[in-house]
């Protein structure tokens, strides 16, 4: 659901207060889906009301999957997972299939909701891509293969190196950037590597003053990429701005 802890948070919020909802908090309950063809951000909009308040809305690519008409409620079930910190984290689904819901979360299995589970979920997730593909065999193992470096994935750095830089630990951090470099490299085969391992090797770089090491893997990044590539980059203006600093 859309809208669950921005222009909603205040409903979501006292619909939590009326459940008696403990610090980690879990409602499952029934909802009513109302289309808002008033709505000036989207006249295809669904409404999701729970106790006669609206405490979201449907993502704007489920609603051609309902059959709500204007002016009706269709009753849906609706999960509400909440978390009391310094603010009122909150997570919602609602179920648009036939019999019994499939959530894809539990109450005691809860959505990734603080910063810190958000992150190690989207780390697992890659985790298990890779392995799931490398263990597939075939030409998508082979291809994962080709971004292996020391037995990681490249695309398994990316957390990794955003909390290191997050804590300021930025030469811990170029580490991972140039093992991300050669194993973006060694998937690309030919074509344009992935550009973020070296942008971000750029910035860290910058942060430490060391200019030539930032023209360096800027101009590394252009070596790989096919010429006809080049131009328009990110990669390519940063360059020239540094170069003709």
């Amino acid at each position: 659901m859309a809208g669950t802890t921005t222009f909603a948070k205040e409903a979501v919020a006292a619909l939590a207060e009326r459940k008696r909802l403990r610090k980690r908090g879990y409602f499952e309950g029934v909802a009513q889906l109302q289309r808002e063809p008033k709505n000036l951000a989207n006249s295809e909009a669904v409404a999701v009301f729970v106790d006669g308040e609206r405490v979201g809305y449907l993502p704007s690519y489920a609603t051609t999957d309902v059959t709500v008409v204007v002016g009706a409620s269709e009753p849906v079930k609706y999960q509400l997972h909440i978390l009391r910190e310094q603010k009122l984290l909150a997570k919602a689904y609602v179920w648009l299939g036939d019999g019994e819901p499939k959530w894809p979360y539990t109450e005691q299995n809860p959505p990734p909701l603080t910063s810190r589970e958000r992150i190690n979920s989207a780390q697992t997730h890659v985790s298990e891509m890779v392995r799931e593909a490398l263990d597939g065999g075939g030409a998508r193992a082979a291809q994962f293969k080709r971004g292996m470096v020391d037995g990681v994935h490249y695309l398994e750095l990316v957390e990794p190196i955003k909390e290191l830089k997050r804590e300021g630990r930025l030469e811990e951090a170029l580490i991972l950037c140039y093992k991300a470099i050669q194993g973006a490299e060694g998937d690309a085969g030919g074509g344009m590597p992935a550009p973020w391992y070296t942008e971000q090797a750029a910035i860290v770089h910058r942060k430490l003053s060391q200019r030539n090491a930032e023209i360096a893997v800027l101009r590394r990044w252009l070596a790989r990429c096919p010429a006809e590539n080049r131009a328009g980059t990110r990669i390519a203006e940063r360059l020239v701005k540094l170069e003709t600093a």
